[in-house]
């Protein structure tokens, strides 16, 4: 008899040990359960076509925090670097007939120069966050606290200049235009959105990069223990800065991709995307304590709270009870966040 309770608890662990490591997945599945239960009609090809269009550009932010956040840090200026790079590569891909050229001497420019250079401007800031963190050991949340002020202000002394001062940047390169809402294929509800294949040969090169390099192998050794990393013979700084870096190259492409999307700019883009990032990270299982986290549970935490935000508005429900709602999934990710530390321990 003690035997067939022992067996019994062996599976009943096991049964709860499987839904803990895909608790995420379980979560994203039964929320598109109830939202059709509610509204059938939110199951169709349009809605998740919307759906992917929107999320793209935040899984690029997504996978720029969630490497960071992997390595123990954490990046609060994201959102704004996003907003410098939306209003730098607008105001350079503006149409030469428009009225309001912030730049009206501009000669039209190859579509990927603006683009490369808010890439490298964003990448610049990156670097700059991950030589103060690495270097003059300044705690992630208040270096790049200071950086999202010094940013946004940065953003706002360049936006507002003369002669139209704070103005909306708009008359956007058709070009650029068609990056943000054109897609592959000749029928509008089956084709695919260029922003989201975009998004998706980010993630494939993110993923590459953290599952099949040194570099990323080294990151996840920082957040698990940067101690033991550095006995190792892990450049604990220098890898740091690479990953601070390389997601400021990540927040600059998703800028000029928002305002391409968006069709303008303004410097309040990108304003709170770190926290949303942030908490799509971490309900997609990257831990708060570092060391671990994967490309696949970045992009799922991203589509819930995108399911979240279309599907709740999409069956009318008050967009106070929607804060409510995405307040208790992100305690609940962090609480099986928490359980699954201990569980190892």
């Amino acid at each position: 008899m003690s035997m067939l309770n022992l067996a019994k608890g062996d599976h009943s662990r096991r049964l709860g040990d499987l839904a803990l490591k895909y608790a995420i997945y379980i979560v994203f599945a039964l929320l598109i359960v109830m939202i059709s239960f509610k509204e059938p009609t939110f199951l169709s090809i349009e809605n998740f076509r919307n759906i992917l269009s929107m999320s793209s550009t935040r899984i690029i932010i997504a996978l720029g925090v969630g490497g960071i956040l992997i390595s123990g840090g954490t990046d609060l200026s994201a959102g704004r670097q996003v907003g410098l790079a939306a209003v730098v590569s607008a105001s350079m891909l503006q149409q030469l007939d428009y009225a309001r050229r912030m730049y009206p001497d501009l000669p039209q420019l190859p579509l990927w120069v603006p683009i490369l250079i808010a890439m490298v401007v964003c990448g610049i800031l990156g670097l700059l966050n991950g030589l103060v963190v690495a270097f003059l050991r300044i705690p992630p949340f208040i270096a790049t606290l200071g950086t999202w002020l010094a940013v946004y202000g940065l953003n706002s002394m360049y936006f507002d200049r003369p002669p139209y001062g704070a103005q909306p940047i708009g008359g956007l390169d058709d070009r650029f235009i068609k990056l943000g809402s054109g897609y592959l294929g000749s029928d509008g509800t089956y084709s695919i959105p260029y922003i989201v294949i975009i998004a998706l040969l980010i993630a494939a090169f993110v993923w590459v990069l953290h599952n099949k390099t040194r570099f990323g192998k080294n990151i996840y050794a920082i957040g698990g223990n940067a101690e033991a990393a550095k006995v190792s013979g892990v450049n604990v700084a220098w890898n740091l800065v690479g990953v601070y870096a390389f997601a400021g190259v990540l927040y600059g492409l998703a800028g000029c991709l928002e305002a391409a999307r968006t069709g303008g700019a303004t410097n309040n883009y990108g304003n709170m995307y770190e926290l949303d990032a942030i908490a799509a990270a971490v309900v997609g299982g990257v831990s708060t304590s570092g060391g671990i986290g994967t490309v696949p549970g970045i992009l799922v935490g991203v589509l819930i709270f995108s399911v979240l935000n279309y599907g709740l508005t999409f069956i009318g429900m008050s967009p106070y009870l929607q804060l409510v709602v995405k307040g208790a999934i992100i305690i609940a990710a962090v609480a099986i966040d928490i359980r699954k530390y201990l569980t190892k321990k």
